[in-house]
């Protein structure tokens, strides 16, 4: 196996290779951060180990399967190569470019990328048919889930390969097809943008994230936001389309990495909701704090991630409805009594769902209802027996 970046993402996901008794070689631009990328893997397993997971003679046994090196070149002879950089297209194009021109025949060229184009990646080759998305979830030698994405291109025997791999390395796969955000992200993305619009209107960040902590959630929105880092994609002066996280950073509340975000935190990074943030909202968005009832919070975030994984599903980018549930169990922390979003769907039945679609839609078209919920609420249909004929590329 061939991993391209030691960073967070790619230690990780080398763990898990290495675990399952592949040699790995892992690749940095400097030596200084492939000794800091190797350092925090071993890291990984001595805690483990101190834990009594597995013997000491283990962690010695796992890193002599890592070797790490500085040139993509030196990657020729693997069978399977995964790029873990920076979510940047031009940095991939470069990245598999240089793949394509090093690369022996037959091996896989994998992106990590969580929501960019790899049609377009896979465009940067004179072999795309065995170019495919393994997008895998942070922490990646911890969470289960694996979504592999087959672009337009890939070959039959390289997703074969890869639902395969899945299996040896323990994670629980799900094929997905091209489009921004691909299925979990995608939803995730439909939720943050209505968990933003209610704070606009004068909601709290902490009313919202306590609306889905009640729902099942661990964390809300927000509490994953100050965890991630408000700065992912920010940069000091940066102006993007959040001008209230744009405002937090800039004051160094960067989540809970500085003790502050949209939450204060103590010592024991306990999150408590913060009257700098609650000023900054007011001055930003000039709404005046209200409050409204957790049941309400919770239609206006949920039902627009059942609305979404069901255009998912007329768009042919999943290749049947438990799937988006598999994806949402397994690396979102859906909480588990409410099945996913699609089976959740038939718990509150389409007409609820319509009933909120149809509002939202109006404010935004963006949140349009699908075609094939109308369908389902005029018919009493099931969410979870849409049949739309499968992945198709």
């Amino acid at each position: 196996m061939g991993i391209i970046g030691a960073g967070t993402m790619g230690g990780g996901i080398a763990m898990n290779f290495a675990t399952a008794g592949y040699p790995v070689k892992i690749v940095e631009t400097t030596q200084e951060a492939l000794d800091r990328g190797l350092k925090v893997v071993r890291g990984n397993y001595q805690r483990s180990a101190d834990k009594g997971r597995f013997p000491q003679d283990e962690v010695e046994a796992r890193m002599d399967r890592f070797d790490g090196r500085l040139s993509i070149a030196e990657l020729a002879d693997c069978d399977l190569v995964i790029e873990a950089v920076f979510e940047d297209m031009e940095l991939k194009r470069k990245i598999f470019t240089e793949l394509d021109r090093v690369m022996k025949p037959g091996a896989i060229l994998a992106t990590n990328t969580s929501a960019l184009n790899i049609d377009e990646i896979a465009g940067m080759t004179k072999r795309p048919e065995d170019v495919i998305g393994l997008h895998f979830f942070s922490p990646a030698n911890v969470m289960k889930l694996l979504e592999i994405v087959r672009a337009h291109h890939t070959a039959d025997d390289v997703v074969a390969t890869c639902m395969a791999l899945a299996k040896d390395i323990n994670k629980i796969a799900t094929l997905v097809g091209v489009c921004p955000g691909f299925v979990g992200n995608r939803i995730l993305f439909a939720r943050q943008k209505q968990a933003n619009k209610l704070v606009y209107q004068g909601v709290m960040p902490w009313d919202v994230d306590a609306a889905l902590n009640q729902f099942g959630f661990k964390m809300g929105p927000f509490q994953m936001s100050d965890l991630a880092g408000l700065d992912i994609g920010w940069s000091k002066g940066a102006k993007t389309e959040n001008p209230i996280r744009d405002a937090l950073c800039e004051m160094d509340r960067r989540g809970q990495k500085t003790q502050a975000g949209f939450y204060d935190y103590d010592e024991n990074r306990r999150p408590i909701p913060s009257d700098v943030t609650a000023g900054i909202i007011r001055d930003i968005t000039g709404a005046e704090p209200r409050s409204m009832s957790a049941e309400e919070i919770i239609e206006i975030c949920i039902y627009p991630m059942i609305n979404e994984a069901v255009k998912i599903l007329e768009e042919n980018k999943a290749q049947r409805p438990s799937d988006v549930d598999v994806v949402w169990l397994n690396g979102y922390g859906w909480p588990a009594d409410k099945g996913g979003p699609i089976f959740y769907g038939d718990m509150v039945g389409a007409q609820a769902v319509l009933d909120r679609m149809e509002k939202l839609g109006a404010e935004d078209p963006d949140f349009a209802p699908a075609d094939t919920l109308r369908k389902l609420a005029e018919t009493g249909g099931k969410f979870t027996q849409i049949d739309t004929g499968g992945l198709k590329t």
